[in-house]
């Protein structure tokens, strides 16, 4: 008997991430501008004391502090003040080691690394942390100047919009990632739903009805057990019909990102020790038992070889084609499977000469929660990533042609 290993594997998407690795070089990189400048204008600081010791101080507590913004977990309120405190006072610190600053308008100490400290409170917190930030950052340049000039007023207020700008994107984000946590969750449900519904109508449906039949066709006490099977069926029709299989969980983490559940089809195992990724199956093998009196099967003279979940998958779509021949076309239709094999796909049609499906029934029959060709052969198809067309013409049979790409054949969801 073959067994599936699955395995699960989760994916954490998130914009937020790659700003807090953009973050983390604009700090180094800044930090290196920042010892630069003062190396190559060293010989205008009244002070230069003043200025080595806190670029000192900068330099390492940059370095040090780098896992601080490596992601949101690590970056805490302690973190930020303390970061936002040392840009600070290297602008409070500017005149002190260089008295001509109010007057040329030059560089601040801690030049554009200050700018480092209030986007990680943009990333961190959004648009309001970065306006409280940058505000203070704003009053500390105002005081440094004395007497701020238009260069000065402009350079705060691009500090101040491009870091609420920043915050505000991060907090779309974070919204985004919310939304698409729940919709991949819904999807997830959806697609459990309908696996349960196709294994539901593939069995005990189908057993409840055969009850139903027998029992009416016995009378007597059969007559009532078959009248009751067909109320359970109809309830449990209903049930799978409307949506009510409880969801799994799939999103761990909504603010943390996406989280999406993915089979690994390559994780199979065929019960002889072949471990993951062991063997494919021959497609004939799993159909050749439906051939009898009234099935006609042909097959190519070579092995149709499929990865065994989208062998298994195309085969349960034939046996439910070859189930609603037997139900709605009678006992005496005539069935033909004709398997077909191509260099990118395979193709498999199940065809009867029966009497057809009215226009409109297919439709009907979902409606009143009759999910056969809906689940058990379209959604079969779908999740392998295939296609199941249906063609009935009344008076002149019905043909379901089963479509199954090479490239997408082995990756069942």
């Amino acid at each position: 008997m073959m067994a599936r290993a699955q395995r699960e594997q989760v994916v954490r998407m998130s914009v937020e991430q790659p700003l807090w690795r953009a973050l983390t070089g604009y700090r180094v990189m800044t930090m290196a501008y920042a010892v630069l400048l003062f190396v190559f204008t060293r010989e205008k600081f009244e002070r230069p004391a003043v200025a080595v010791v806190f670029l000192a101080v900068m330099s390492v507590w940059t370095l040090a502090t780098l896992p601080k913004v490596a992601n949101a977990a690590s970056c805490t309120k302690r973190f930020l003040v303390a970061d936002l405190a040392l840009a600070l006072t290297g602008i409070l610190l500017t005149p002190l080691a260089d008295f001509q600053a109010q007057q040329i308008d030059g560089p601040t100490l801690p030049s554009i690394w200050t700018a480092g400290s209030v986007l990680a409170f943009a990333i961190k917190g959004g648009w309001r942390w970065a306006a409280f930030a940058s505000s203070f950052v704003a009053a500390a340049n105002i005081v440094e100047r004395g007497e701020p000039s238009r260069d000065t007023f402009h350079n705060v207020l691009l500090v101040w919009v491009a870091s609420i700008a920043i915050g505000y994107v991060v907090e779309v984000a974070r919204a985004s990632e919310r939304t698409l946590a729940r919709a991949l969750e819904i999807e997830a449900a959806t697609r459990e739903r309908e696996r349960l519904a196709r294994d539901i109508h593939d069995s005990v449906l189908q057993v409840l009805a055969m009850v139903q039949r027998r029992g009416t066709a016995l009378g007597g006490e059969a007559a009532e057990l078959g009248r009751m099977a067909g109320e359970q069926e109809v309830a449990l029709r209903t049930l799978v019909s409307s949506g009510l299989v409880p969801s799994t969980r799939v999103s761990q983490d909504a603010a943390l990102g996406a989280v999406v559940r993915t089979v690994d089809a390559d994780d199979e195992d065929d019960g002889d020790g072949g471990g993951p990724g062991a063997g494919v199956c021959d497609l004939r093998s799993l159909l050749a038992p439906h051939a009898g009196s009234k099935v006609s099967f042909a097959e190519p003279g070579a092995p149709v070889l499929l990865a065994p979940a989208a062998a298994m998958e195309l085969a349960a779509a034939v046996s439910a084609a070859l189930d609603n021949v037997r139900r709605h076309a009678g006992e005496g239709a005539q069935a033909w499977i004709l398997v077909e094999e191509w260099p990118e796909e395979v193709i498999v049609t199940v065809r009867d000469d029966g009497p057809g499906i009215p226009e409109g029934r297919l439709a009907q029959a979902e409606g009143e929660g009759r999910l056969g060709v809906a689940l058990s052969i379209r959604g079969r198809l779908r999740d392998i990533g295939g296609t199941a067309e249906l063609i009935s013409v009344p008076g002149q049979g019905t043909e379901v042609e089963l479509k199954v790409p090479r490239g997408k054949a082995g990756q069942a969801r």
